[in-house]
């Protein structure tokens, strides 16, 4: 029997790091502190200074990052022989209202929520960190992990690039993360091998021309049809003009023109996104993107200004490490608990670690089970069933001693 396994009262082996009840309720607590404290990405001063002041509790060295948040934080002593595993987790909230009317842990900061898990990402990489933690006080726990708390994953290109040039993979050999999924029970994973999450960039176009009065529109360029036309055309351009396996989408999300019901405008803004499934795909939407724009505004007589900020790369997770997370998984919880699942058309900035080191990222099921409301991600009414915490917490651990008897 390994160091790293008791038995139970069958006789069998069971798998040690499992969340202890007082804890799973300190973590409870500490996830509803983190929702009603949400803070945008690179402004995460509050929580970096929760996350640290519970890890030095538990007799742990966690380092701010030099961008002045985040945090990276190792169990146990490495040797500079064979790479940690690391565990990632996002701290950042997002600029949207929180909506819960009767949830005494909604969020005390106007216009600002854990509307996409990231409290919930976080709490689960702590309560694994503080588990490990007592497992190398044990001496079970053979191969030393690293924790990383990433700040900004909703900022484009991504905090994840900030943190690797923090040398958060300076001594990783692979990483693990958890996203979660509200239209997946509480109490099961999703895993895919190869990308489960899409490319993900942001599009935002100026157009301009001279107005004029609505009676002579002949006059003018008619700034108002002209974005109607990108809004609608360009979308449609792109899709011909690039192979429709690849899932390259534009989505606008934002159009602007005018003040007046007689008064042609000079100047008209969308702005949105473009998405992929494909990498390859992905490096070629920004010339094939932007020369459709252009085609579409000159059609129509307007000038174009076009800023295309390049976001993230899919999430490509790789064999083996999502083999670790099923075995992790099943040992946990049996093998009916994780489940297959699609790739999703959202942008995530784990992909940056995965351009370094081979890694997976499994979607964690934080839907009550028999609840028909889905509490979608990016919503002011998203919540998680708590009971996701355990299970997190229990894959990770798992996970590293799993990989360390490897």
């Amino acid at each position: 029997m390994s160091p790293e396994s008791e038995v139970d009262l069958a006789g069998e082996a069971v798998l040690d790091g499992t969340l202890p009840e007082a804890l799973y309720a300190e973590l409870v607590a500490f996830r509803r502190d983190l929702h009603m404290h949400p803070e945008l990405g690179n402004q995460e001063f509050r929580t970096t200074a929760a996350i640290k002041e519970r890890l030095e509790a538990a007799g742990l060295r966690p380092r701010v990052l030099a961008t002045g948040t985040g945090l990276v934080c190792d169990i146990g002593e490495w040797d500079g022989g064979r790479p940690m595993l690391g565990m990632r987790a996002d701290i950042d909230g997002l600029p949207i209202p929180d909506t819960k009317s009767e949830c005494p842990y909604r969020s005390t900061v106007p216009d600002r929520a854990h509307a996409c898990g990231h409290d919930v990402h976080t709490t689960v990489v702590l309560g694994a960190g503080l588990v490990l933690a007592e497992l190398h006080k044990q001496g079970k726990l053979p191969r030393p992990v690293r924790l990383v708390f990433q700040p900004a994953e909703e900022v484009l290109p991504g905090g994840a690039a900030d943190a690797i040039d923090c040398g958060v993979l300076d001594g990783v050999g692979r990483m693990i993360a958890v996203h979660c999924d509200p239209r997946v029970d509480a109490g099961r994973i999703g895993l895919r091998q190869g990308a489960i999450t899409s490319a993900c960039d942001r599009l935002e176009v100026a157009l301009d021309g001279p107005g004029g009065h609505t009676a002579r529109p002949h006059l003018t360029t008619d700034l108002v049809t002209a974005a109607a036309r990108v809004a609608i055309d360009v979308p449609a351009l792109v899709g011909r003009r690039m192979d429709t396996r690849s899932g390259l989408a534009v989505t606008w999300g934002r159009i602007e023109s005018g003040h007046a019901p007689n008064v042609i405008p000079q100047h008209a803004e969308l702005s949105g996104t473009v998405r992929c499934l494909d990498i390859e795909a992905w490096r070629q939407a920004p010339d094939l993107v932007v020369a459709a724009i252009d085609e579409v505004a000159n059609l129509h007589g307007a000038k174009s200004e076009i800023n295309y900020v390049r976001g993230v790369p899919p999430v490509v997770n790789d064999a083996d490490v999502t083999d670790l997370l099923r075995d992790a998984m099943t040992a946990r919880r049996g093998a009916q608990s994780v489940e297959d699942t699609e790739q999703s058309l959202g942008g995530e900035d784990f992909s940056w670690y995965l351009e370094h080191v081979p890694g997976s990222m499994a979607r964690l099921g934080v839907r009550t089970p028999g609840e028909r409301t889905v509490r979608d991600l990016h919503q002011g009414d998203f919540d998680a069933d708590e009971s996701a915490i355990t299970v997190g917490v229990e894959l990770f651990t798992a996970a590293a001693l799993l990989d360390a008897a490897e």
